[in-house]
């Protein structure tokens, strides 16, 4: 649960930035993005409902790990803005750069065989090696992003925003 706080509070402190020069952002788009910083991890569905039963329901095989990859969220953001009445292109926009910002960071993490997961996919399976920055379950990697996004949310507040 610590790491995705922790891509949602990087997700808003990303847009909170970027509310401050861009004039057509708004709060409502802050919370979009951070919704996008969920996406990655809509395939840890699988903790509640197993593949096999997608695969009985659907009546085709099914995994759930492509949706951790650049084209799962690029799939996942599309649907996203279609459910929206009006800015379809800048609501999908804003989800992608939620989902990114997410996959950027897991790109860093720690990984037991030094590699990363292939989130480029599908524009490539490589997994290119991580620098281990961080484990995903560090509960200082918590303390720093909510340290950040404090500091963001600080000079926001400030600025009458």
């Amino acid at each position: 649960m610590a790491e995705l706080l922790s891509h949602v509070l990087v997700a808003y402190a990303l847009a909170t930035v970027a509310k401050w020069s861009l004039e057509w952002f708004t709060e409502r788009h802050v919370g979009v993005v951070m919704i996008g910083s969920l996406l990655p991890d809509l395939n840890r569905i699988d903790l509640f409902v197993s593949e096999t039963t997608f695969e009985s329901v659907l009546g085709v095989p099914f995994g759930l790990d492509a949706i951790h990859t650049l084209g799962g969220v690029v799939l996942l953001s599309a649907v996203g803005a279609m459910v929206v009445t009006t800015h379809h292109r800048r609501v999908f926009g804003l989800l992608l750069a939620g989902a990114v910002s997410h996959l950027i960071l897991d790109a860093f993490k720690a990984y037991a065989d030094g590699a990363a997961d292939a989130w480029l996919y599908p524009i490539t399976w490589i997994r290119h090696p991580t620098p281990n920055l961080y484990v995903s379950a560090d509960p200082a990697v918590l303390g720093f992003t909510a340290s950040v996004a404090l500091l963001v949310w600080w000079g926001d507040y400030s600025q009458g925003n």
